[in-house]
């Protein structure tokens, strides 16, 4: 009996494969009314929604350590995790850090399947937490949104679709500040909205695009953001095993499914009374008990739905709940399976790496390369001189004054051009110029390596080998 339910999961209602569920038969995309949800998963969403939205929006005024909690400015290639700062020399560790959190999504998805598409995802606190209650207190509960549609366009409706439209405008343009202050810094984004746009172009288009943006995916775009392009969604579907923790319907006790009638004794039929009510507050529009499903994203709004039905009915709740395949068939929880261990050993390895790496990385590093287009200069003094770049990135939270020397090389000289003092703020990138001078007659070849060094005082800070040109000396 058990095995043909379980084959039943399959087979029931089986031609919603063949689209999904926001498409109709011609392709037109079907507009998806979730009714208001309610219920104890719901309102630690809505605890949990309140946290990380709190986070997100006070992300950019949090400062560790002088540097803000999170930026991404690929712009001046500055990037600074929890007050640390990595600059492009620090690629490898970036791409340790990339890679350490993509095996982490991996794992993570893994064992508790979509989760964070329905508890955490941005997109999803925003579309359900906010634009949607918005929806709800304006236009009211799925069926008065119907209706409302349908309305011809009277003062009233005008009037409600303003407001609507108007409170989403400017919550997208809030969030596209916010989107662009993790990218540029909050100090640059008070400069670009604290002056005319013509002193900062590239800032207020930016702003701009942003935000139309932001307005377009939850007023317009919505739920289709999850299902068609969020490359994490296709993802998940290739990452689940029948391990993984995910919202799902018990089809053995609930099939076979079926109304319940008035003073109806159910003895053949399965706990599902077929009241739909689990559709109708998906916000992708999709029946959780045909199985898991790649629209899906595990808000738990169903299992609200659902335990509330249940409760009326005087039967134990829990009939859609989160929990994983092997959970309902075998009625047991695997959680450390092979597949796990093998992650989370990878994941062990990439963060002991990570950790080695950004404690061993130096606190300055040096790029030096001869000025482009520039050959040698013979001086009057017998001297030969190579015009350098050099650009020094200082890692600590100190200002710090260097020196430039060369190794081995007792008759070169170095200068510096502009100041004389060489102070490298901290935390900060520094582009100079330098000048090294070379006596004619120690040059035996046209290239001759140079190991250049940077020092703190007396104290070694690191060094740079180069090349210097100049006319080879022919010995006598």
């Amino acid at each position: 009996m058990e095995q043909d339910k379980i084959k039943d999961l399959y087979t029931y209602d089986d031609h919603y494969r063949d689209s999904i569920a926001t498409v109709d038969e011609k392709g037109k995309r079907v507009w998806v009314y979730p009714k208001k949800p309610k219920g104890s998963y719901h309102s630690k969403r809505m605890v949990v929604s309140v946290i990380l939205l709190t986070i997100l929006f006070a992300g950019p005024f949090i400062k560790i350590g002088g540097e803000p909690f999170l930026l991404l400015n690929v712009f001046e290639r500055k990037f600074s995790i929890l007050g640390a700062v990595f600059w492009p020399q620090d690629f490898f560790i970036l791409a340790l850090i990339a890679i350490s959190f993509f095996v982490f999504i991996i794992l993570f998805t893994v064992v508790f399947g979509r989760v964070w598409c329905g508890w955490a995802c941005p997109q999803t606190l925003f579309m359900e937490m906010v634009f949607r209650k918005i929806e709800y207190w304006i236009d009211g509960d799925a069926a008065q949104q119907r209706k409302l549609k349908k309305m011809p366009w009277t003062g009233y409706k005008i009037r409600k679709r303003l407001a609507k439209h108007l409170i989403f405008s400017l919550i997208a343009i809030l969030i596209g500040h916010t989107a662009m202050a993790y990218l540029i810094g909050i100090e640059q984004v008070k400069e670009i909205v604290s002056r005319p746009p013509s002193e900062h172009w590239a800032g207020f288009v930016g702003l701009i695009a942003f935000s139309t943006v932001f307005y377009a995916v939850f007023a317009f775009l919505r739920e289709q953001a999850c299902v068609a392009i969020c490359p994490y969604g296709r993802l998940q579907g290739v990452l689940l095993v029948k391990d993984s923790m995910a919202v799902m319907y018990d089809w053995l006790r609930g099939e076979p499914r079926g109304k319940l009638k008035r003073n109806e004794q159910r003895t053949e039929k399965g706990d599902c009374i077929d009241c739909k009510l689990c559709v109708h507050v998906c916000p992708t529009g999709i029946d959780i008990r045909n199985g898991t499903q790649l629209e899906c994203v595990n808000c738990t709004a169903c299992i609200d739905a659902c335990d509330d039905v249940m409760t009326k009915l005087g039967k134990p709740r829990g009939l859609i709940r989160p929990t994983s395949y092997t959970a309902i068939v075998e009625g047991r929880q695997r959680m450390f399976t092979p597949r796990v261990a093998g992650y989370t050993g990878v994941l062990l390895l990439l963060v002991t790496l990570l950790v080695v790496f950004v404690s061993g990385r130096s606190e300055v590093e040096a790029t030096v390369l001869r000025m482009p287009g520039m050959m040698y200069q013979k001086l009057e003094d017998g001297h030969i001189q190579n015009i350098y770049n050099i650009q020094l990135v200082n890692k600590t939270a100190e200002d710090i004054e260097l020196s430039v020397r060369l190794k081995d090389q007792p008759r070169g000289l170095v200068e510096v051009v502009g100041e004389e003092a060489l102070i490298l703020p901290a935390k900060a990138k520094l582009d100079r110029v330098f000048i090294i001078k070379l006596p004619q007659e120690q040059l035996k070849t046209t290239k001759t390596e140079l190991s250049i060094q940077l020092w703190m005082g007396e104290q070694l800070i690191d060094e740079v080998n180069t090349n210097f040109l100049g006319p080879v000396t022919l010995e006598k």
